[in-house]
C-alpha cells in the first residue's frame, strides 16, 4: 500500500524527532524507509538542550536533515540561564533551521505555567536575535500563546504552529497573523472532522505536513507504537482528500513551503 501510494510523491516531514530512542537505535533503517516512501527531507526537532545537540549533530551527518533547537514547555520548569544561552548557540548553527519546539502545554502542566510563559518568551526573543523561524507548540493555551508571540514582537510570518490540534476559529486565528499551519497524523483519525475542517481553510501557501515522530502515527497504522518519517504520506493523502486536491500536489506544494520557511536547500547526500 505504502508503495503504490508514494511512487510519485516527494514529501518533506517538516517535524521528527529523529533522537528518541526509538528512532535513534533504528537511524538507518528509518532513513532507508522515508527515501522509500518519497521523504527527500526531513526537519529533526527538539525539546531539550540534549536533544538539540544530537539533532545538530545528526543534521551534520546527513545532507537531507536539518534540525531545530529548542526547550519543550515540558522541561520549561529545568531551563535556566545557561540551558538557554545553550540553545542560542546551537540555534545559530547553519544546519539550524528554527527555534523550537517552543510554546505552552496546559493540558499536561509538567512544568508549571509561570516557567512555562517565561521559557516561552525568552525563547522567543533569542529567535528575532537570530533572525530564526518559530515551531510553536501549543496545547489548551492558545488564548495566552497568541499574547506572548504578540508581546514578544516577532515576526508571526516566521511561525509554524506543528501538530495542529486546534478548531477552526483558531486556526483562522493563527493565518489572521501570517503564520503557517502544520497536520500531523492526528489529522487522519477518526471523529476528528473539527480538525479537518480546520485543515481545509489553511492557504496552500502556509500549509505544512509532519510526523511528529515517533508519536501520533497516522491511519491506517495508528496501532503501530513508533511513528516514522516514511508515514508522512498518509497524512498528504489525507489532507489531499479534505482539500480536494492530489496527494502528488499537496505534496509539491507543502514541500515548497517548507523549503520557503525553513530556508532548505536542495536535498544532498541522502544516506
Amino acid at each position: 500500500m505504502m508503495a503504490c501510494m508514494t511512487d510519485r510523491l516527494e514529501l518533506i516531514d517538516a517535524h521528527c524527532h529523529l533522537c528518541h530512542g526509538r528512532l535513534r537505535q533504528q537511524l538507518a533503517a528509518v532513513l532507508d524507509r522515508a527515501r522509500a516512501a518519497g521523504v527527500t527531507r526531513m526537519i529533526c526537532a527538539a525539546g531539550t538542550v540534549a536533544e538539540s545537540k544530537a539533532a545538530l549533530a545528526l543534521a551534520r551527518q546527513h545532507g537531507h536533515v536539518w534540525c531545530t533547537a529548542g526547550v519543550h514547555p515540558h522541561e520549561a520548569k529545568d531551563a535556566g540561564e545557561d540551558d538557554l544561552a545553550a540553545i542560542e548557540r546551537l540555534a545559530a548553527d547553519p544546519r539550524n533551521v528554527a527555534v523550537g519546539e517552543i510554546g505552552l502545554d496546559y493540558h499536561y502542566d509538567f512544568s508549571p505555567r509561570d516557567d512555562q510563559r517565561r521559557v516561552f518568551a525568552e525563547q522567543l526573543q533569542l529567535a528575532k536575535r537570530l533572525g530564526k523561524p518559530i515551531v510553536v507548540h501549543t496545547r489548551e493555551a492558545f488564548d495566552e500563546t497568541m499574547a506572548i508571540l504578540r508581546e514578544t514582537g516577532v515576526d508571526t510570518a516566521r511561525v509554524v504552529f506543528h501538530c495542529c490540534t486546534e478548531g477552526a476559529a483558531n486556526v483562522r486565528r493563527a493565518l489572521d497573523v501570517g503564520a503557517a499551519v502544520s497536520f500531523s497524523g492526528i489529522v487522519t483519525f477518526k471523529n476528528t472532522g473539527p480538525l479537518r475542517e480546520a485543515a481545509a481553510l489553511v492557504p496552500d501557501e502556509r500549509l505544512l505536513i509532519e510526523t511528529d515522530a515517533p508519536f501520533c502515527s497516522p491511519e491506517p497504522l495508528r496501532k503501530v507504537r513508533t511513528n516514522e518519517p516514511a508515514h508522512v504520506a498518509h497524512v498528504a493523502a489525507c489532507l489531499a482528500a479534505v482539500r480536494k486536491t492530489t496527494p502528488e500536489a499537496l505534496a509539491r506544494t507543502t514541500a515548497a513551503n517548507a523549503v520557503r520557511l525553513f530556508g532548505l536547500s536542495e536535498a544532498s547526500g541522502l544516506g
